[in-house]
């Protein structure tokens, strides 16, 4: 009486519970961001990727930070800029009516801390004694100069460094760019992977559907005609509402795993695109994943581990330039003058070419600013190098750990081939025994849900060696693997 009463309340619950029919789709909110464009065409990992590189909005921040290390770099640079000025000054009120005008051109040395100069210089009018440097010769006076430095700032100065410094943030901004495609690639082949197991999971759980469905009716017939009991009939549908349950939820984690791709899969305006179900790839071939490998001298393609060598080639900078300051500072300066033109109010003394040459030496008693310097320095480098060393380390046992986990995952996914295979046998052969009635309806159910079962662990099996051969190309920062350009 108990299993009469749950089979009718089973019958009754039936058609509530009742999925669409196979080859329809539940149906989700209509996202205003992500948008379903029609094609037949089976979607391949290399369109995800070649989409994400290009559109993917984190790629485009890194590329714009990149331009702004470049227009700093440019800053820097503008140390070492020709810079022009004038100068100009009349006495309007007074005894002396001197007028005096110039112009000078400065432009500072690429290798050396000093600079080159030539400017010209006229005057007019009378000039006060404290004033007598002003006077010229009628077309004025023409002078150039240098200055160079032999001790402080000769082999390196803070305009130098500044400029090495703004080299080394555009190698980072690179290293930092490369590093931050690598991991959307890296997401996006998980995606991929993601939503095509999903879709041939929700293939798998409609084929179990299927084989419930078609032996309805034979067995409705059967019933009808006296055959078998109706109890068949009613656990036969049971099987059918547990099954379209796990449809149901197959679906949703499918439109889950589409709405998660189109965060990647963009279209030519970077818009999110959500990939309709009949892109599904048609079996698990897609499922492969990239080509990836641990040979070769992935440490120097890593992008983290350049990126701290270029930390470590901006502190070598900061050092020298901190034990450039210790130095005493010893300038040395030439200049050469030659007035033109009819003698001026201040004399022929002024037309003979002039030339003089100088020094200027410093010495800091105590220089305690640069010795902190020095000392912060070396303590930086020494940090960074201990950094470096375990980083070098840790990516050597990351990517054997990984590729133990790509061997593991592949003998596990021919374990589970075997598996689907013997289990897809006995499926079959319990059926054709149940057809001739040589089989209990409980046995052949049970053989069909352990196949089935089977071929699902077999593509959960699949999409872990994908993800594992992923995060192996990852791991090497195998740019090609990944779909970036080399």
């Amino acid at each position: 009486m108990i299993r009469i009463a749950l089979t009718a309340s089973v019958l009754a619950l039936a058609p509530m519970l009742a999925a669409p029919a196979l080859g329809q789709h539940i149906r989700a909110n209509p996202a205003p961001a992500p948008v379903a464009v029609p094609s037949s065409a089976p979607l391949t990992l290399d369109e995800v990727l070649q989409s994400s590189a290009r559109a993917a909005p984190q790629i485009v921040e890194a590329l714009a930070k990149v331009r702004a290390a470049e227009g700093r770099a440019v800053t820097a640079s503008g140390a070492f800029d020709t810079v022009f000025e004038a100068d100009g000054r009349s006495r309007t009120l007074g005894y002396y009516d001197g007028t005096v005008a110039s112009a000078r051109a400065t432009r500072p040395l690429t290798d050396n801390g000093g600079y080159l100069y030539g400017g010209y210089r006229v005057s007019r009018g009378g000039f006060p004694v404290y004033e007598d440097e002003n006077y010229t010769n009628r077309l004025g006076e023409v002078k150039v100069g240098a200055l160079y430095s032999l001790l402080r700032d000769r082999l390196i100065d803070e305009r130098r460094t500044r400029r090495t410094l703004a080299a080394g943030d555009i190698d980072i901004a690179q290293f930092e760019r490369q590093a931050v495609a690598i991991g959307v690639q890296r997401r996006a082949i998980d995606a991929y992977q993601n939503w095509v197991a999903a879709g041939l999971r929700l293939r798998a759980y409609r084929d179990l559907l299927q084989l419930s469905e078609s032996r309805r009716s034979g067995l409705a017939r059967q019933v009808q005609l006296g055959a078998r009991p109706d109890i068949l009939l009613a656990e036969n549908d049971q099987n059918l509402v547990r099954r379209r349950a796990l449809v149901v939820r197959a679906e949703g984690d499918f439109q889950a795993a589409a709405n998660a791709l189109s965060l990647y899969y963009r279209d030519a305006a970077g818009e999110p695109v959500l990939v309709t179900p009949e892109r599904l790839p048609v079996d698990a071939g897609a499922l492969v994943g990239v080509a990836a490998s641990a040979r070769g001298d992935f440490e120097r393609r890593r992008p983290d581990l350049q990126m701290l060598l270029a930390r470590i080639d901006q502190g070598s900078a900061r050092l020298a330039l901190a034990q450039n300051d210790l130095r005493p500072r010893l300038d040395l300066r030439g200049e050469m003058g030659k007035d033109v033109g009819p003698v001026g109010l201040g004399g022929p003394t002024r037309t003979p070419l002039e030339a003089a040459v100088g020094f200027r030496f410093s010495l800091p008693l105590q220089n305690r600013a640069a010795k902190g310097r020095v000392a912060e320095a070396r303590a930086e480098m020494d940090a960074l190098a201990a950094r470096s060393r375990f980083l070098r380390d840790q990516i050597t046992v990351e990517v054997e750990g990984i590729t133990i986990g790509v061997g593991a995952a592949e003998k596990l996914a021919m374990i589970a081939e075997q598996e689907r295979q013997l289990a897809e046998r006995l499926a079959v052969a319990e059926r054709r025994r149940f057809e001739l009635g040589s089989s209990d309806f409980f046995l052949v159910n049970q053989r069909e849900e352990t196949a089935n079962d089977a071929r699902v662990r077999l593509i959960d099996a699949q999409a872990r060696i994908a993800g594992a051969r992923a995060e192996l190309a990852a791991a090497t920062a195998d740019r090609e693997a990944l779909g970036l350009e080399p």
